[in-house]
């Protein structure tokens, strides 16, 4: 069995070793974990074992029957006559799959690791805690408990997650709880906000204002507008250009005065450019059917047990199939009878950074607006495996957490000390309802009244309906500032620098039914420069949204299968416009060069083009930029975008970057640098993978796997995986980072929509199960699965496979 196959040789790993993943050095009791009666062989399952099967479970807490209905792919399909019962029992099936990956990233968000794994989960913890995790889930709490319907659905969630964990012994406990050792505790519903207030760590963190200061500071202003330019050379913004305004600006508030804080020192890039995502929907007037079809691929780290969990709900009032995320009730992303919806990141200026002036080492006051005014104190209490507990205190302004102290030194880089963080996700806030009501919509406006109450992480949602509208809100809470507040560091104790306020959410960008008859998003700009208000000066690179939005345009008859094969499109439109320019500075004639001049400009899994022109473009930056932006520098900065670069290469051949000012009594010249970086490229293949072969194509060099969430579990991952794509290709799989959930629905006036979908993982989080990865080949192979969407649970199907009625 493939389970024992894989686990064996782990285990055998940690005997030997005494230990198993130095990063987190957690040792399980091996007796128990090797048991025939409590360890990991319990969590085995034999293929074939729910075969057309029946059963009947005792929950307490539900008022009616419920009736669960699973497919062949282990999809849950909840019948129930009330919502309280409806997510009770979400809750439970739910936990039954995937308790463990509940449990751990909430105790990850909540800052509590250091429970599992000892002392040195402590400094992650700690981050966690000072960038205000479950201070910013307290907020939301409060927010969504405003709302009757939210608030129900909490708590039947949360009972229902209790339910099955009061329904396990301890040789049934997931492995991972075997491996690590502990077990798990009641569920609360604050863990299921903590767990959406953690999407805006995932989506919403990223910050480049510390290397933007140290730019700032060196070079000054018109350098580092000009490098780093406000609006890309090459854009295809989300809302069409020339869509009329249908809303009177408030005013803008005046801009505070400069001001250069004291910068960084911290060594690693600062944004992860593959978090992003694609989604799109198509007019009738487009496609084969005269339907609106809606397409969504979210972009997450690619993990095991998958990011999202499938399900179908269904209760009086509600009929709704997609996915959402272990830990939250609802469906964040999918379809009903009438609509559907799907996301993508938006990436605005949300999170600002305020250097802070403390009157004294007491630190409990700080000038601000010509006064001294108090701190609040947070205290934080950490309870540490095998030690004593940790108390921590946390410095709070009328900002935020003031996160790491002068003295201190900070867990993760693009985090300064002596500042205060404004940050959104600190905000009361009210996703829970956006989703409940999006669950239930029937048209557009149902639709826009449910985004009403979003605020964070600010998303791109796309809409279809069976009315034949289609729609796209760039969504969220977003600060009134003026224009680039928040590119650089600022000065805490200005008033004039603070947060005036938010954008009125109906005067967020939107488009309904545009000329083009299309609708997308894939992170780049919202908006064209027109827009009234700032959003932000830094978005994803403009290729995916260039590449969808040019191909949409083309389409014409558009079915299910053009939009699949659009969502695996692996053009390096990139490519296009770069490689002929690099190709004229490299004069020497070699294999590899001959390789890309026959290259198809297709990041295909098997092409050797694809790996040394992706290869090119990383030395090429290293070598233009890294002299004078080199983050090995004590005060380290950003490279300039590849945009930037491409521009430089066509407009500025003799601009002054292009010399190598470490490189004494010679000056480089573009075509030395692009050459010498070429050849660079070549030595570096070959140093890793030989000489030219095979064992140059692409998916080999990119090694994309869906990795165990546990650090170093690669015996429960799938690893190098055959696929194309990459970061700035539609099909955007990198080494860790993906599609992480497509699915495409096409709408009916008469009957109910279609739908097809997959993940890169399955649907249990038990990796004894035949359903813990069985869907990464069809995923990695660019197919979709058929979404079974049904009316009633007695409904016939030969791909029901199983059924469970819960009673109270």
């Amino acid at each position: 069995m493939k389970f024992i196959k894989s686990i064996i040789p782990l285990i055998l790993a940690i005997l030997v070793t005494i230990g198993w993943d130095n990063s987190w050095g957690t040792i399980p009791p091996f007796g128990k974990l090797l048991s025939p009666y409590h360890g990991f062989w319990i969590n085995a399952e034999m293929a074939g074992s729910e075969e057309m099967s029946e059963e009947e479970l005792n929950i307490p807490g539900l008022l009616k029957p419920v009736k669960i209905v699973y497919d062949e792919m282990a999809i849950p399909h909840i019948f129930a006559e009330n919502d309280h019962d409806l997510f009770l029992a979400q809750g439970y099936v739910t936990a039954k799959d995937r308790l463990w990956q509940m449990e751990f990233q909430t105790h990850f968000a909540g800052g509590r690791i250091s429970e599992i794994v000892g002392e040195k989960g402590l400094a992650s913890d700690q981050f966690q805690r000072r960038m205000g995790s479950v201070y910013g889930a307290e907020q939301s709490f409060e927010g969504m408990k405003q709302d009757p319907q939210a608030k129900v659905a909490l708590e039947a969630y949360s009972d229902g997650i209790n339910a099955y964990i009061a329904s396990l012994s301890e040789r049934e406990l997931p492995l991972e709880y075997k491996l690590l050792n502990y077990k798990p505790e009641p569920w609360t519903p604050i863990k299921s906000a903590l767990f959406l207030k953690n999407m805006s760590f995932v989506l919403a963190s990223g910050t480049d204002d510390l290397k933007m200061t140290n730019i700032l500071r060196q070079y000054g202003r018109e350098v580092a507008e000009d490098l780093f330019p406000n609006y890309p050379f090459e854009e295809s913004p989300i809302i069409p250009s020339g869509t009329p305004v249908d809303f009177k600006p408030v005013p803008i508030p005046a801009a505070p005065k400069d001001f250069i804080g004291l910068g960084s020192a911290m060594q690693t890039p600062e944004k992860d450019p593959n978090i992003g995502s694609n989604n799109w929907a198509v007019s009738g007037n487009k496609t084969v059917s005269g339907m609106p079809i809606l397409a969504n691929d979210p972009h997450l780290t690619l993990s095991l047990p998958s990011i999202w969990y499938q399900v179908q709900l269904v209760a009086p009032g509600v009929n709704v199939y997609g996915s959402t995320m272990p830990g939250t009730p609802n469906v964040i992303t999918g379809f009903n009878k009438n609509i559907a919806w799907g996301v993508t990141n938006v990436g605005s200026d949300v999170l600002d950074w305020y250097q802070v002036k403390f009157k004294d080492a007491s630190k409990l006051e700080y000038w601000h607006d010509g006064q001294w005014k108090k701190t609040k104190l947070r205290i934080e209490t950490f309870k540490i495996k095998g030690k004593k507990d940790f108390v921590d205190t946390v410095f709070f302004t009328h900002h935020g957490p003031v996160v790491y102290l002068s003295h201190e030194k900070a867990f993760k880089p693009n985090i300064p000390v002596g500042h205060a963080l404004r940050w959104i996700a600190h905000e009361k806030s009210q996703e829970l309802t956006t989703f409940y009501r999006l669950n239930r919509a029937k048209n557009y406006t149902d639709y826009a009244e449910a985004l009403r109450y979003f605020s964070a992480p600010a998303q791109n949602f796309v809409f279809a309906s069976n009315e034949g509208d289609i729609a796209l809100w760039v969504n969220g809470k977003f600060p009134l500032k003026s224009k680039l507040q928040g590119k650089y560091l600022m000065d805490g104790t200005d008033a004039a620098a603070d947060w005036k306020g938010f954008i009125p959410q109906a005067h967020n960008p939107h488009v309904k039914n545009p000329a083009r008859g299309f609708v997308s998003s894939a992170n780049q700009f919202s908006t064209d420069p027109s827009y009234p208000y700032y959003l932000g000066w830094q978005y994803a690179p403009s290729e995916r949204g260039r590449r969808i939005n040019e191909r949409l345009a083309a389409m014409q008859k558009v079915t299910i299968d053009s939009l699949r094969g659009l969502q695996n499109d692996n053009f390096n439109i990139r490519a296009r416009k770069l490689l002929p320019l690099l190709m004229r500075s490299v004069k020497s004639n070699n294999q590899a060069l001959g390789v890309l001049k026959g290259w198809n400009l297709q990041n295909a899994p098997e092409s050797i083009g694809a790996t040394i022109f992706e290869t090119w473009v990383l030395n090429l930056q290293a070598a233009l930029w890294d002299d004078e932006f080199s983050a090995d520098e004590k005060v380290p900065m950003n490279r300039p975008a590849i945009d930037r670069t491409i521009h430089l290469i066509e407009h500025e051949a003799n601009a002054r970057w292009w010399d190598n000012v470490k490189t004494k009594g010679q000056k480089e010249t573009m075509d030395q640098i692009i050459s010498t970086s070429f050849q660079a490229t070549v030595d570096t293949l070959v140093k890793h993978h030989g000489p030219m072969g095979p064992a140059w194509a692409w998916y080999k060099h990119k090694q994309t796997g869906v990795r165990h969430l546990i650090p170093g579990m690669d015996a429960l991952s799938r690893l190098n995986i055959p696929i194309g794509g990459g970061g700035s290709i539609v099909n955007a799989a990198t080494t860790k980072m993906g599609p992480s959930w497509r699915f495409i629905v096409e709408l009916s006036k008469t009957g109910n929509p279609k739908a097809y979908g997959v993940y890169p993982g399955g649907q249990s989080g038990n990796p004894g199960s035949v359903h813990y990865d069985d869907l990464i080949d069809t995923w990695a192979k660019g197919e979709l699965r058929p979404l079974l969407f049904l009316e009633n649970p007695n409904q016939s199907s030969s791909r029901i496979r199983k059924t469970i009625t819960l009673s109270k």
